[in-house]
């Protein structure tokens, strides 16, 4: 997925819906109170730290206990310094005070709340592709430097490595037939990024590494989702034991066994903001909505059908049918080889708007380009005194509808049963047809060559693309 791609539109939740959510995050929330806790008489390491007389006291505060309580409180201390909740006040003294993003948690826009946890996630994303403690300590050389070479840590790697998983799950998630809430099992998203796409049976090395890779995202998951990023059922620890007793009878077709994640509404919000970050082009739908329809036609061109429609609904939820109508028709105009899939979605948006957009179609009637759409629009509409089109304009919508198809949906079952149909319906379509005064004559013509499964029918359509070409001088 290279940086210049278009991503599938996501639907997210309002920015409200979502800043709520982040304030109930986990991790978040405790890095929120933890900095309201503190005080005058609060005192940090030469990191920032909290010092670990006051972590007892600060896992009170947010009601942590057991083994775990004061490494949490510590985590949830870190992430309140480094988002600027909390603020070191004096390095040699080590006193804190409250972090000027601390009151955009109350008083901010649900965006300002929104950009505090976006920094949050950096951090806890920094912190997943980060070996574990006990790794590290392993590594340690004299002196107190990190030996990588012994740890066999790569730093860039494995954060491409993460990044490269959440960008799958993010696919799997947004686009047309994606699994959206549907959880995805470790070992599909392990194998999404060491299995080639080619390969067939996976080899014992091969399976050995995506066994790696699946214990490496458990760890890093369950480091994610305190945070709000993802809905997280960890491996079974059944799983990952030497033991000598029997086991315990389970379900050996439960996938869930190995562990399964899937992206919250708030962690589709961060990973699109870190796309966008990172150069992609991540369309939300929701948009366009105050755009105009020229750039709403152009915009929902690569959309899925559904987000399309989700798209123009919104859009003309906000503007009176007629003025709407007639603003999409004058959009959907134009000679360029974009202009066909405009006038489909045109088409398309027009079928939601009800007969008081009548008399913007009537007003285009005797336009060469807009008159075949207007005619199919207000006959479907049970309008009187439709007039009917005439050859020219019957053929020349055929080919406008081809060249939308094509660039819609390229070379597609549909489409070849669309050019079979036209040419069993029509006798002598390919003599009429390559002389239509359409830009996209010659292109649909030799689409129809390459589609059509019978030879001669093909190299009749070949022909007529060889005449439209010369007709048209290109």
């Amino acid at each position: 997925m290279s940086d210049s791609s278009s991503l599938p539109p996501v639907r997210l939740h309002s920015e409200a819906r979502l800043a709520r959510d982040a304030l109930a995050a986990p991790l978040f929330s405790r890095a929120a109170r933890l900095a309201r806790w503190a005080g005058p008489g609060t005192r940090v390491g030469a990191g920032g730290e909290l010092v670990e007389e006051q972590l007892p006291e600060a896992a009170d505060v947010l009601g942590l206990s057991g083994d775990d309580a004061a490494a949490s409180a510590g985590e949830a201390w870190r992430v309140a310094v480094d988002t600027g909740l909390v603020e070191i006040a004096d390095d040699e003294e080590g006193t804190v005070v409250e972090g000027e993003d601390l009151a955009l948690l109350t008083s901010g826009a649900p965006q300002d709340v929104l950009g505090v946890w976006l920094g949050a996630l950096d951090i806890v994303l920094a912190d997943a592709s980060v070996p574990d403690l006990d790794d590290l300590v392993d590594a340690m050389a004299e002196g107190g430097e990190i030996d990588l070479s012994a740890l066999d840590w790569d730093p860039e790697a494995e954060a491409e490595f993460l990044d490269g998983v959440l960008g799958n799950l993010y696919l799997l998630t947004v686009g047309e037939g994606a699994l959206g809430e549907v959880p995805v099992p470790l070992p599909a998203l392990a194998a999404s990024m060491i299995v080639p796409d080619d390969m067939g049976e996976p080899s014992n090395d091969v399976l050995e590494q995506v066994s790696d890779a699946m214990m490496r995202l458990d760890d890093q998951f369950r480091l994610l989702e305190p945070i709000g990023l993802v809905d997280f059922q960890p491996v079974d620890e059944a799983l990952m034991t030497d033991s000598d007793e029997e086991p315990a009878a389970v379900d050996d077709m439960d996938v869930s066994r190995y562990g399964v994640v899937r992206l919250t509404p708030l962690g589709l919000y961060g990973l699109r903001a870190r796309l966008i970050e990172a150069g992609f082009s991540a369309p939300a739908v929701g948009e366009l909505v105050d755009k105009g329809a020229d750039t709403l036609l152009d915009g929902t061109a690569g959309f899925p059908p559904a987000a399309a429609q989700a798209e123009i609904e919104q859009w003309l939820a906000l503007r009176e049918p007629l003025s709407a109508a007639r603003e999409l028709l004058s959009a959907a105009r134009g000679a360029d080889p974009g202009a066909p899939l405009r006038r489909l979605h045109c088409q398309q948006a027009l079928s939601l708007v009800g007969m008081e957009a009548g008399p913007a179609l009537r007003e285009v009637l005797g336009d060469a380009e807009l008159g075949g759409l207007a005619r199919v629009w207000l006959s479907e509409h049970g309008a009187p005194d439709v007039p009917p089109p005439s050859e020219a304009m019957v053929f020349w919508l055929t080919i406008d509808t081809v060249a939308a198809q094509l660039a819609a949906e390229g070379n597609s079952a549909e489409l070849q049963a669309l050019v079979e149909g036209l040419a069993q319906q029509h006798s002598g379509f390919f003599d009429t047809v390559w002389r239509v005064e359409h830009p996209a004559a010659p292109d649909v013509l030799e689409a129809m060559g390459r589609l059509h499964p019978d030879k001669k029918v093909a190299k009749e359509a070949r022909k007529a693309a060889f005449k439209a070409r010369s007709q048209q001088g290109t």
